[in-house]
């Protein structure tokens, strides 16, 4: 089976990468950023993805052996280091105590923009938001 690879975003160690689920690219990259699963404790994509019907507004039903699939890749590369042990409100990666850290910087009117529209569009400005990488250097906020 033929695997991407994505790199583990902000582990406490050297970053390692994580052949990504075809299906989860599949099926959930084609509507928003492909989220490592690092971002997240196993609790939370457990809560994720036993919720797809109300998925944060949306029916992002699958079929259950695509669920079963998904979910047990997700709870195997959940977030397990420091930054990523607490569930955030709503499951939602972008209420985590570290993303807020991160994002301190950022102004509310930016994440409003017609280019941006929301913090959870990663790749707006993490132009290497598709292959897991975050980091600052990659970092281009557009107008």
């Amino acid at each position: 089976m033929a695997c991407l690879m994505v790199v583990s975003a902000w582990a406490d160690g050297p970053t390692m990468p994580t052949p990504i689920l075809p299906t989860y690219k599949q099926e959930c990259a084609a509507c928003h950023t492909l989220y490592p699963p690092g971002m997240l404790p196993a609790a939370s994509w457990q809560r994720v993805m036993r919720g797809l019907e109300h998925h944060y507004g949306t029916d992002a039903s699958l079929e259950p052996a695509q669920v079963q699939q998904i979910a047990a890749w997700l709870n195997a590369h959940a977030g397990t280091y420091k930054r990523v042990r607490e569930e955030p409100p709503e499951d939602r990666i972008t209420r985590s105590a570290w993303f807020i850290r991160e994002h301190r910087e950022v102004e509310a009117a930016v994440w409003k923009r017609s280019s941006i529209k929301s913090a959870a569009q990663c790749s707006a400005c993490h132009t290497q938001a598709d292959v897991g990488r975050f980091d600052e250097l990659q970092l281009r906020i557009p107008r």
